[in-house]
């Protein structure tokens, strides 16, 4: 469930129509649809993943991700109601990323979303990305209580949000350059390890020792919360660069445990810095890279020392889903945001507002 007292008692939600929303997801490389009902209680979610696709090429290639999409979308659909043990009259809205991500895969899911829509009916809603990866904190932690802060850490995205009620994000630090998703796919192909490089990483580094290979933490003993990866990448690249030169053995597993603590440490230092600075006691990580397992158990660590509550989704929430589309679309729906059927998709779509350090030292995003 993702609704409970914290969410809508406490929060005056309006009562909405029993049914479910249709939630899709198509920004990047995976097609998924899930079902979830108005209150709450979510009743499928399938994500159907094109890895294979994209591994020979080392990344996503746009074109085919669009092309499987196309492919599969209906099919997803179907199977996500079909999981869901409904009817399509049920549904009482569709809820689709509209960005950011990949033009051409949003643009598919927008499409299908909205025709269906359009053909039951039913209001058709148009959901942030990120405020996707936000609401998934809620779904395996319906009790989450607010103020917190929340990191949302992927592939394309790596941002601090001070949250001091609900749905109210400030950004209060992202990266410079590089997300922290990207660091690790690209530090695994230095590696010649396979894509996606993230979990591939992880599962190596478990044998190795993250002390023998020491990399710099970049950006961590400046004062601010902003982060960057790509000078991290370089130091990956130059450490291969002269151990081959000096002909000497790459041990892979020490080299990925170490790259993988750099980028972990200062993730969670950030992090922690944040709830100190913004006086919260609960902390919430999404997003793909938060199913890296070295993470989890530093954030652990780290919470237990200084009494602070972490939220992490269950794994099947941290990359790409639609039940975080779902969850954010109800929200959404509570509140009759409907999107205008000339919506069409934004692979550039910002998440925040930006203000100046004048009137306040972060962005708002307030829907």
């Amino acid at each position: 469930m993702i609704s409970d007292h914290h969410l809508s008692a406490a929060l005056d939600t309006p009562s909405v129509e029993s049914g479910y929303i249709l939630g899709i997801e198509t920004s990047c490389d995976e097609t998924a649809a899930a079902v979830l009902s108005t209150d709450g209680v979510l009743a499928s979610n399938v994500v159907a993943s094109q890895h294979e696709v994209h591994q020979r090429f080392g990344g996503v290639v746009p074109e085919l991700a669009s092309r499987k999409h196309i492919e599969q979308i209906e099919e997803i659909v179907q199977e996500a109601i079909r999981c869901a043990k409904i009817q399509l009259p049920a549904i009482k809205g569709v809820a689709v990323t509209q960005g950011p991500g990949l033009a051409g895969a949003l643009l598919v899911g927008v499409s299908f979303a909205k025709a269906l829509a359009y053909a039951q009916g039913i209001p058709f809603i148009a959901v942030n990305h990120l405020e996707g990866h936000l609401a998934s904190a809620w779904l395996s932690q319906p009790d989450f209580t607010l103020p917190c802060v929340i990191l949302v850490v992927s592939g394309g995205h790596t941002h601090l949000y001070f949250v001091p009620k609900f749905r109210e994000y400030h950004l209060i630090g992202r990266t410079l350059d590089d997300a922290a998703g990207e660091a690790f796919d690209k530090g695994a192909k230095m590696l010649g390890l396979e894509y996606p490089g993230g979990p591939a990483i992880d599962s190596l580094a478990r044998s190795g020792n993250p002390r023998r290979v020491r990399f710099p933490r970049p950006y961590l003993n400046r004062g601010g919360l902003d982060f960057s990866f790509s000078g991290l990448k370089t130091s990956l690249l130059y450490y291969l660069r002269d151990l081959k030169k000096a002909g000497e053995k790459c041990v892979v597993a020490d080299v990925a445990a170490g790259y993988q603590e750099s980028i972990v440490e200062v993730l969670v230092e950030k992090t922690f810095r944040a709830c100190r600075r913004y006086n919260v006691k609960t902390i919430a990580v999404v997003g793909g890279v938060s199913a890296n397992s070295r993470l989890r158990s530093l954030l652990r660590e780290r919470s237990a020392e200084i009494g602070v509550k972490i939220i992490v989704p269950a794994l099947e929430f941290c990359t790409d889903n639609a039940a975080m589309i779902a969850a954010a679309g109800l929200w959404a729906y509570e509140r009759q945001e409907f999107a205008s059927w000339d919506l069409d998709a934004n692979a550039n779509l910002l998440h925040g507002v930006s203000c100046s350090e004048e009137t306040t030292p972060f962005e708002v995003f307030n829907k």
